[in-house]
Formats: structure tokens, C-alpha cells, sequence
């Protein structure tokens, strides 16, 4: 497979046609060649041999700014933006950094991903204005172990993306786009032109790429301007026809190099990294000379942080150990406060640490920053610090501040399981040392700790703690937190169904078109392995968002699926005669088209819903609609509560009452993302330019192509049957709503009923009150659940377990009465297990029927203990030589019980048993009773066998007792 280098060396075999441009020409520029790595670059300065990237050259700007002026953070990004709006830029809102609109990306990994979509399977770039100028908010986790350490990573960071889409007439391509750059670094920074180089490079994006000149000033990268001209990947790709300027800067870099401060987090962080520096002592001095090394640290390159590390210090004549000891606290809290940035950005757009997805690499990092801030005892609030990034970056980000709402308690959420996870993974590695120990097998690779923090989430800081208390060595690897979140940065694409439609028209939608319409006339188009036929136009729905297909028939022959390949719909026939070219009669399923119509429209609604009670966070995960119910699939930080679950419903049936429109309208994409925001995409990517946006009133924006009504009123009443936490990070809710949600009630009704008639007539001296009696459809289905909870078993499966917990109640007291009758106690009626009390509620008489069954259960054991020591004691004494055949009135457990009893009493003794229903049990220490027993048993004409120290079977008494009297005997 083709790399980056690849594509460069193939470049470079004409470097004037891809890098040089008439900035370079007119200002006198010259390429020369890095004499320490090797690349290529353009520079105004004829002295200089090096390319100007450290580790190349040394930060000359710390405490020695080019710049003509200081500036913070924000006032860095008004002074780029006042410069490209000037020149003809729109300045461009940042968009969400959780990317749902680009299939295969968890996050917006730069600004050009804003505007990439997807037309069916091809990459298109669509931009809301040309050129545009935007501070986009990205997230990447490859650089996890850079963090806090070279001065200039990050998890989160803001990329300014000045792009331009060039179709040879309209916005711009490289020669204006070098000359932009070079102007803002000049003009608007102060820069002199001979300190800037341009170094030779590409860039691969996700399915476009091209080659990039990026500029450095003073040994730091400030821009990267791309100039992506191909389309597909290294191996198979081609031109495109409408070529993009992708012009990457760190605002970070900007703000650091005007204010010449130590790092780039001491420039970008401002006034909380101000604050959280007060946590810690250091050596300043020291600091700041390390600080204009250590741009050469990088993990990618280097063999091991360490060794980076050995050699600065030794040029800062020192030791490795004590410039560890004075920089790794303040490296530990430019970490915390990039991390903590990250994920206050990452909450506030509605994706959640979990062990999941992107989730995942958020819980790496809020791990990372709790363990930063254990191992050095800071005094350190997250949330605190998430508060001060807010607060401090609101004029950009004001969306931040609402972010906050569930900060706190998804913070407390997941720090309290990664204290469950530390006490339970101690358990885990200590286990796992114990056994390298013994086995003289020291080495814990890095393979066995990715394994651990995938499989049990114990991090490789705890192994190391728990490995140097037992005086074993083990090394983390630097890049341990990269390789661990390569691995969960992009989605794994699902193989699905494919069917060859190329060359067919795009198929009519009439189900958008006509949604009440449920017969119509078209043309066969083409037929496909003789039961899959393409019409010129439908009125079925296809299998799509989540929603089962239409049904119904086609000339008479049955529809029983319906799916969309691109813009083609397939129907699947049963047994079809048609051909190509003829009209066909068409017929839905009207019944089951508004079932699913309702389903999916209330949908939307528990969507609606969860956000207004759980919290802005809530975003879809998924969902499914069928006509029997209907699931919503959301992303929230804990379990759904109860009473969470009661008020969703109940917020959900007051949107329905409330009557609001519900309005369907098409528009071009970019029109749909600047009317209602990238919201829309609650259902993921939409594949297509034009996009159909569902709208529940004002309150809720959503692209989406099912089939709804247009009214919340007319889905009828809605109910939830419950939710369940389907994996880490995301809660189920399944509802039913119309026709299937009235059914679910009366049944329930019913169910209720029956249940109370069973009671009355098995338990009828318990009481059930007014409130269990006078039960009503808006407390049933509450009733129902809490009773289900405490048998652990489906709503539907409830009466057919209280039946069965009632019939063993009765039965164990039954066997309870023989076994007290036999030992010569007093028998108890049943209503002497139970408390004479009044049940209120059917969740309160299914706790009460389930303790009685398990105190019962209790008594059963204990006294079967009993019986079957009393029983041992009178038939020892029949035992001879050892051995002991009796026929005995009990169940086939009790006479194991007695059997037990025997040999405990004398080990030497070899027994069997047997009863009036033909059970038969052996147990002996002494010889293989199973292989008895089974021969006993085949004799007889019954079945048995078992251990050498058990045996079981059943035949014929009177066919049992011949063969043991005549042919056998026990020894």
C-alpha cells in the first residue's frame, strides 16, 4: 500500500509543477535541500542550510517574539479573521468537533471535514461561502503522549481553515493562497519575510489529499496550506474537477508566537493555565531553557521519550532524573488542561466517555488527566477547570457555557468507575504477577497492557504501580496511548446487501410525494434474479432509517421486502411473473404504513423528549421501527432512572396533546445546515445533496426519509415499555404508540386482572387494596414493570411466573407438611408463612410472593437436612457388611440427602436407595456406584448412570427389586 513518502518522492520528481508558486518567483525564493533531515524547502535567506522545523533548528521566538505586537488567544483569532474577511473570506461559525455528517469519522480531525459529505458513495466538498475563513474546533487523539510535553500538541485544538474551492474560475487555487499566507505572517504578524521557510509536504484526508507547502517561522510550524487536487486513495485516485484550497493553521501556534511564552499552552490557555500553575513549584529558569529544546520531542520519531529527554538534559547540564523532577508536574498540567478542554468540547456536542466508539478515546484522556492529578497530589477540580476554559473562551465558543449543564455529573459518573475499575483491576494484575512470578515469566508487553485497558479498562499507570511495589520492572511505552486510540478513531464499516443497479434510473418516490396514496401504476424497469423488480416509480417504502419496508402486492403478487441501493429501490416478489417494460398495478399495506408512521413520528418525539429531561448531551445512537414497537437508541452518561423514564413519557404524550405540526420540507444541504444546524444529523450521515428535514414545530430539526404524519396529535397516546443499557455510554427506550399502544394497554388490563384472580384463589387470605384493585390504565403499565423488575423476567412473561411461583409456593408446602409429619413435628398451614398484611401495589405483592417463596425454600432445605439425618440414623443400623439396599417414602432429593447422611456416617459404606415411583439413587467412596447403578438399572429396563461416587436412574419397583435380590449384590 502507498504512504505519504511515496506520494512526495513521486511529486518531487517535478517539484516546480506542485510546489513552487509565484510568491517564490517574484520574491526571489530558492529551493534548497534541509542538510539534517533531508526536505525540501523555500527560503529568501542564502545563508541558511536548514529547513527551519525543529528539532532542525531550535525555538528561537520563547521570550523573543517575531511579532510586532502581543496577543492573547481570541485577539490572535479577530486579527486572522478581520485580515481574510478584508479580502474577500465569509467568516464561518465553528462547527460541532463530534463529526455525524462524514461516515466513518468520530470527530472533526480538521476544519476541511466541515465541508466534506457524501453523494452516495463519492466525496464532494460543499462550502456555505467561497472563500471562507473558519476557527474550527478539532479533536485528535494521536498525540496523546506529545501532550503536555513538547509545548505545542493537542488533544483539542482550533484550526483555522482559510479554504477556497477552485473550478478554474470561481475562488482561488495556490498562487493567491501562498500570497494570502505570506501577507498575514508579514503584514498583520510582523514576521520579516527572510525568517519564513516553506517546507515541501502532503496531506492525506480522508478519500482527498494533495500536496502542501507549510511555512515555519523561527523553528515552529504555523500553517500548512494544502492544495487538494486528488480523489480516492494513493493506490487508485484521479483529478479533481473542482480543486480546494485546505489551508490548515494552528491558532495556538499564532498566539504563541506573538507572546513568546514558554510553551503554546501558557498562550492558549491564558488565565486558567494561570491558575493551575499555582498547584505546583518550579524550577522557571530551567524551565524556559528546556522549553526551547524541547520542540524536538516527538514520540513519532524518536526511539523513546526518555532518550529525548537524557540528551536535553545533558545539553541543559543536567541530569535526566532532576529535569524530571522539575518539569513533570507542569507538563502533568498542561496535559489536565488540554484534556479537560477536550472533553468539555467533545460534551458540549453530544458524545460521552465509554468504552465505545469515540467515546472511548475521551475516557482515555479523562483517565489520563485523573491519574496526572492523583500521581502528583494535585488539588484539582475538572470541572472547576472546565468552568475557567468555558468562561475564558466564550466569545468564540459561547455554546461551551451550556455545555456544563451534566459536566459535573458525567465527571462523577466516570471517575467513580475508574475507582471500581483500579480496586477491581489491583485483583487482575496482581493475579497476572503472581503467575509471570512463578512461571519465571517477567515480560508484561505492550500487546498484554492494551489488552488489559481494553478488556478490563485498567490502565498501564496501575500495572507499573502495582509492578514496583512487587519489585518488578515494567516499562510503558510512549506511544502506548496513540496505538490505543488508533484503534478507535474511525467506525468499522458494515458489510451490507448489495444489488447491481448501474446504469438504472433513480427510482420516483411517490411514499414522499403522496403519503396517503396506497395504490398506483408504474413501469418495470428491470428484474433481477427473477424476483427482485426496479419500477420507474413507488409508492412502497424501502427498508431505511431504522424502519421496516412496506408491504402489499405488486399485480398480485405478494411484496415481502424493500430496500434502496443508491437512488434505486428494489422490491423482492414472491414468485413473480412479470417482465421488463410492463405497467404493473401497485398496492400497500395501509395498516401497516400508518403503524409505522406513528411509530416512527413518535420516535422523534421520545427524542425530543430525553433531551429536554436528560440533558443537551442526548444525541440518537440508533433506532428501529416495526409495526408491533419501536426503540430509541441514545447516548447518556448513566443508566435511565425510573422516574427519568416516567418523565420522558410524560413530556412526550404532552407534545402529543399540544397538537404541533409536524412540517416536511427539501432543501439543498447547505440551506438544511444553515437553517437548523448540524443537528440534524441525529440519525448520522445523509449521502445525498438535497435532504429531507423533519420538524416537530420549532422545538426539533431533523433530516430524515420516513414516513410520518403530519401532526404530533394524530400518533395517539404513547407509551414506554422500559429502557436497558444496550453498552457503555448508551440507554435503549422502547415504546409503542397509536393501535399498538392501546392493544398493550388492554392486555395489560387484562393481565392484571388475571393476576388478582390467581391470588384470590391460591393466596386468599392476603389482602389486596383499594389501590391494587382500583388499578387504571395510566398506573398499569408502572405496576406491570415494577413487578417484572423484581422476577427479573419480561412484562409479557409476568402472569406465566407469578402462576409458577404460586404453584411452588403451594407445592413446597406441601413437601414441607409430609417431611415435618414424617419427622414427627406439627404440620403449618399455608397462611403461617405468610405476614397478614394488605398489598398496595403489584410490584409490593410480587416482592411479597417472592420472599415467602424464598423463605420457603430455606425452611425446605433446612428441614430436608433434618429428615434425611433421622432417617440415616434408623437405617445404619440395617446396613451389613458394609452395604445397605432399602426402599424408602421419599423424593428423589431426599434420598440423596439420606444417601449423603450414610456415607458421611461411615465412609466405608455402600448404599443404595430406592422408591415407590421407581427412583433410584447409589452413593459410595469405595467402588464405582454410577457404573452399578447403570447396570442395575439396563437390567431392570430403565436408564441410569452417573459418577463413581453417585449414581441415579428409574425403572420398575418390583423389576428393580428382583434384579438387585437375584443378580446383584452391592460391594
Amino acid at each position: 500500500m502507498a504512504t505519504k513518502k511515496d506520494l512526495i518522492r513521486k511529486l518531487q520528481k517535478n517539484p516546480d509543477k506542485y510546489w513552487k508558486v509565484k510568491l517564490f518567483e517574484e520574491n526571489g525564493f530558492t529551493r534548497k535541500k534541509c542538510s539534517s533531515c533531508g526536505k525540501f524547502f523555500w527560503t529568501l535567506d542564502p545563508q541558511t542550510e536548514l529547513c527551519g522545523d525543529a528539532p532542525c533548528v531550535r525555538y528561537g521566538f520563547i521570550n523573543n517574539s517575531p511579532c510586532k505586537r502581543k496577543m492573547d488567544y481570541i485577539e490572535t483569532w479577530r486579527a486572522i479573521e478581520k485580515f481574510f474577511v478584508k479580502r474577500g473570506h465569509e467568516s464561518i461559525q465553528s462547527y460541532p468537533s463530534v463529526c455525524r455528517w462524514f461516515p466513518g469519522l468520530y470527530f472533526t480531525i480538521a476544519s476541511i471535514v466541515s465541508f466534506q459529505r457524501k453523494v452516495g458513495r463519492e466525496t464532494v466538498f460543499e462550502f456555505p461561502a467561497n472563500p471562507l475563513i473558519i476557527p474550527q474546533s478539532c479533536m485528535r487523539f494521536n498525540d496523546i503522549p506529545n501532550v503536555g510535553r513538547t509545548g505545542k500538541h493537542y488533544t483539542n485544538f482550533v484550526m483555522i481553515g482559510q479554504h477556497s474551492l477552485y473550478d478554474g474560475r470561481n475562488g482561488y487555487w495556490k498562487d493567491r493562497c501562498a500570497e494570502l499566507d505570506f501577507e498575514l505572517v508579514t503584514r498583520v504578524f510582523g514576521i520579516k519575510p527572510e525568517e519564513i521557510t516553506w517546507i515541501e509536504d502532503a496531506w492525506l484526508g480522508p478519500a482527498a489529499f494533495g500536496y502542501s507547502l507549510e511555512y515555519f517561522a523561527r523553528g515552529l510550524e504555523l500553517g500548512n496550506a494544502v492544495f487538494t487536487e486528488f480523489i480516492g486513495t494513493l493506490d487508485k485516485y484521479k483529478i479533481m474537477k473542482n480543486k480546494v484550497i485546505d489551508m490548515g493553521a494552528g491558532l495556538e501556534r499564532f498566539a504563541w508566537i506573538t507572546q513568546g511564552t514558554p510553551t503554546s499552552y501558557d498562550a492558549t490557555f491564558g488565565p486558567v493555565m494561570e491558575k493551575l500553575k499555582k498547584n505546583t513549584d518550579y524550577d522557571r529558569e530551567l524551565f524556559l531553557r528546556y522549553a526551547e529544546l524541547a520542540g524536538g520531542m516527538n514520540i513519532d520519531e524518536a526511539r523513546s521519550m526518555k532518550d529525548v529527554k537524557t540528551a536535553i538534559a545533558k545539553k541543559l547540564g543536567t541530569s535526566f532524573e532532576k529535569l524530571e523532577r522539575h518539569i513533570a508536574p507542569l507538563e502533568a498540567l498542561y496535559a489536565i488542561a488540554d484534556h479537560t478542554k477536550a472533553l468539555l468540547f467533545a460534551v458540549s456536542d453530544g458524545a460521552l466517555p465509554s468504552n465505545v466508539g469515540g467515546g472511548y478515546n475521551l475516557r482515555v484522556i479523562l483517565r489520563r488527566a485523573l491519574e496526572f492529578i492523583k500521581e502528583f497530589g494535585f488539588d484539582i477540580d475538572i470541572v472547576k477547570i472546565a468552568e475557567e476554559h468555558a468562561r475564558y473562551l466564550k466569545p468564540m465558543f459561547p455554546n461551551l457555557s451550556a455545555g456544563l449543564e451534566n459536566f459535573s455529573d458525567i465527571i462523577d459518573v466516570e471517575r467513580k468507575r475508574l475507582e471500581e475499575t483500579r480496586g477491581r483491576g489491583r485483583k487482575i494484575v496482581e493475579s497476572i504477577l503472581e503467575k509471570a512470578r512463578s512461571s519465571r515469566d517477567s515480560t508484561f508487553d505492550e500487546s498484554k497492557l492494551i489488552q488489559l485497558y481494553e478488556s478490563n479498562g485498567i490502565q498501564p499507570e496501575l500495572v507499573q504501580e502495582i509492578a514496583r511495589e512487587k519489585k518488578i520492572r515494567i516499562e510503558i511505552p510512549d506511544d502506548f496511548y496513540t496505538k490505543l486510540s488508533e484503534r478507535h478513531m474511525t467506525e468499522r464499516e458494515e458489510e451490507e446487501e448489495h444489488v447491481d443497479v448501474s446504469g438504472i434510473p433513480a427510482t420516483k418516490k411517490l411514499y414522499h410525494e403522496n403519503p396517503q396514496q396506497t395504490e398506483f401504476r408504474a413501469k418495470v424497469l428491470k428484474i433481477i434474479d427473477k424476483n427482485k423488480i426496479v419500477l420507474d416509480k413507488t409508492l412502497f417504502y424501502p427498508e431505511s432509517g431504522g424502519q421496516d419496508a412496506d408491504s402489499g402486492y405488486i399485480n398480485n403478487f405478494r411484496v415481502f421486502n424493500v430496500q434502496k441501493f443508491g437512488d434505486v429501490i428494489v422490491h423482492y416478489l414472491e414468485n413473480p411473473k412479470l417482465r421488463e417494460g410492463m405497467t404493473i398495478a401497485g398496492k400497500i399495506d395501509r395498516e401497516r404504513r400508518e403503524q409505522l408512521a406513528k411509530h416512527h413520528t413518535s420516535i422523534h418525539i421520545i427524542n425530543l423528549a430525553a433531551r429536554e429531561i436528560l440533558g443537551r448531551h442526548v444525541f440518537q445512537a440508533g433506532s428501529k421501527k416495526t409495526t408491533e414497537k419501536a426503540h430509541l437508541d441514545i447516548t447518556h452518561y448513566k443508566p435511565i432512572s425510573k422516574e427519568e423514564i416516567e418523565k420522558i413519557e410524560e413530556k412526550a404524550n404532552d407534545i402529543v396533546k399540544k397538537r404541533i405540526p409536524i412540517k416536511i420540507e427539501m432543501l439543498p444541504r447547505n440551506k438544511a445546515e444553515n437553517k437548523y444546524g448540524m443537528g440534524i444529523y441525529q440519525g448520522g450521515a445523509v449521502p445525498e445533496k438535497t435532504i429531507r428535514i423533519v420538524s416537530i414545530g420549532n422545538l426539533d430539526h431533523e433530516a430524515c426519509g420516513g414516513t410520518h404524519y403530519s401532526n404530533t396529535g394524530d400518533v395517539g397516546r404513547i407509551i414506554v415499555l422500559g429502557s436497558e443499557r444496550i453498552q457503555d455510554g448508551i440507554d435503549r427506550i422502547t415504546i409503542k404508540s397509536g393501535a399498538q399502544a392501546e392493544m398493550h394497554i388492554r392486555r395489560s388490563m387484562k393481565t392484571m386482572e388475571n393476576i388478582i384472580k390467581m391470588i384470590k384463589k391460591d393466596l386468599h387470605f392476603v389482602k389486596t387494596g383499594n389501590e391494587l384493585k382500583r388499578f387504571t390504565e395510566k398506573n398499569v403499565l408502572g405496576q406491570i414493570n415494577d413487578a417484572s423488575s423484581v422476577f427479573s423476567v419480561h412484562p409479557d412473561q409476568l402472569e406465566k411466573t407469578i402462576e409458577r411461583f404460586l404453584r411452588e409456593i403451594v407445592q413446597q408446602w406441601k413437601e414441607i407438611n409430609t417431611l415435618r409429619k414424617r419427622s414427627g413435628m406439627k404440620e403449618k398451614k399455608l397462611d403461617e408463612y405468610l405476614e397478614k398484611k394488605t398489598m398496595k401495589t403489584l410490584g409490593d405483592l410480587s416482592r411479597y410472593i417472592f420472599s415467602v417463596w424464598k423463605a420457603q425454600k430455606k425452611e425446605l432445605e433446612k428441614i430436608r437436612k433434618e429428615f434425611a439425618a433421622l432417617e440415616a440414623e434408623k437405617l445404619l443400623k440395617k446396613a451389613n457388611e458394609n452395604r445397605l439396599f432399602d426402599v424408602i417414602a421419599a423424593e428423589r432429593k431426599e434420598m440423596i440427602e439420606i444417601a449423603h447422611n450414610l456415607v458421611s456416617k461411615n465412609p466405608e459404606l455402600s448404599v443404595i436407595l430406592a422408591n415407590q415411583a421407581g427412583d433410584i439413587v447409589g452413593m459410595s467412596r469405595k467402588t464405582d456406584i454410577g457404573k452399578k447403578i447403570k447396570e442395575i438399572c439396563q437390567l431392570a429396563g430403565g436408564s441410569g448412570g452417573g459418577s463413581k461416587e453417585l449414581g441415579q436412574g428409574k425403572a420398575e419397583l418390583s423389576k428393580l427389586l428382583k434384579v438387585i435380590k437375584s443378580t446383584f449384590s452391592v460391594n
